[in-house]
């Protein structure tokens, strides 16, 4: 018996040290600087667009612990920025602190209205542009946008083409495997895109109809990003700092671009590129900090709209984050969701261990 005791602390002390030198190397190769066009970001690490859920309140709460080289904005409507219409209903939203780390993704199917939403987006002095071929929601692709336009290579070539010649900031194109499974699609279209002139790419190995039923091939970031000379972001479920460092060595990629995980903690740049760590506090002080935010930046009905589908994603950090969730959802003012909040830390909730419940994600 005491053998095995000893072998057991032995292997225990072997683990702790690995992970400690994989943490090590992640936190070297992510604070690496990495040049995009004529730019240049500190960090490889990078806040993903995500329609309402990345939205400039989150931003907010995101920005107050650091750690990521660009946050990206959500996906805004061409027609809407290139008309110069209000932002009221569009992601079309910023903070001036953020603009110099900002990347406002468009979204479009006619290569004239991009290019001229793209001149007003650097006029405004966001960081880049992005290019949105990687939305697969129905309401979307039913107007010949988002990642139905990878059904068309050479229009979704000529709009990177278009934006290109229209702006001299960086231009990144975010899009998916395509509309079949076969990374051969998803080589050729990555070599158009940079043959357009596009800086940077962001890949999510899924195909297009995939609403994330099945696990994403990483491999297939490998595959581009053999095939291409400039730097690729990977994307697709990164749940925690072992999964950041498995997609790097898999795959090779250059930068990692989170998104679901920063939605339910919003620290993880700064932990995954650095060494924070967040005290039991931090996650209801994060809760009431976008509680009191959101409302600064929309109507009282969208702020409550907007924090409940954050919460569906924050909740997951909890063993019994479900009952949090429901709780939340039943609520009809920011004051009743406050007081939720509250009671909910007051009994001071047990953590995951390490991955929050993913089955909470939408």
């Amino acid at each position: 018996m005491p053998v095995i005791s000893d072998d057991l602390r032995l292997f225990k002390q072997f683990t702790l040290i690995m992970r400690f030198e994989m943490t090590i190397n992640l936190t070297h190769f992510l604070n690496q600087p990495l040049t995009i066009g004529t730019r240049q970001i500190q960090t490889r690490l990078s806040l993903a667009p995500m329609a309402r859920l990345g939205n400039v309140a989150f931003r907010e709460l995101v920005s107050s612990f650091g750690g990521y080289g660009l946050l990206f904005t959500e996906m805004c409507s061409s027609k809407t920025v290139a008309q110069g219409n209000g932002p009221k209903w569009t992601g079309f939203r910023w903070r001036k602190a953020e603009l110099s780390e900002l990347v406002c993704q468009l979204f479009g199917n006619d290569p004239g209205m991009m290019a001229v939403a793209a001149r007003r987006v650097e006029h405004e002095g966001f960081f880049g542009v992005d290019i949105n071929f990687g939305c697969s929601v129905h309401a979307l692709c039913k107007q010949n946008c988002g990642a139905a336009l990878l059904k068309q290579p050479a229009l979704a070539a000529e709009i990177v083409s278009s934006v290109r010649r229209s702006v001299a900031c960086p231009v990144f194109v975010k899009f998916r495997t395509g509309w079949q499974d076969d990374p051969q699609i998803a080589v050729d279209l990555a070599r158009r895109f940079e043959d357009a002139g596009a800086d940077a790419l962001s890949f999510h190995p899924r195909v297009a109809p995939d609403r994330r039923t099945r696990l994403p091939k990483w491999e297939y970031i490998g595959n581009v990003k053999a095939s291409v000379d400039i730097p690729v972001f990977g994307n697709g479920n990164v749940f925690d700092a072992g999964d950041c460092s498995k997609m790097i060595e898999t795959t090779g990629c250059d930068a990692v671009m989170v998104g679901r995980l920063a939605v339910a903690k919003p620290w993880i740049f700064s932990s995954l590129s650095g060494d924070y760590q967040p005290e039991p506090e931090t996650c209801a002080d994060c809760a009431l900090k976008l509680l009191k935010q959101l409302p600064e930046y929309y109507d009282v009905t969208t702020a409550l709209r907007r924090f409940k589908e954050f919460m569906s994603y924050f909740a997951a950090n909890f063993r019994f984050g479900h009952s949090l969730y429901l709780q939340i959802r039943r609520q009809d003012t920011l004051n009743a969701v406050e007081e939720t909040i509250v009671r909910f830390f007051n009994t001071q909730p047990e953590m995951m261990a390490s991955k929050p419940n993913i089955s909470l994600f939408r």
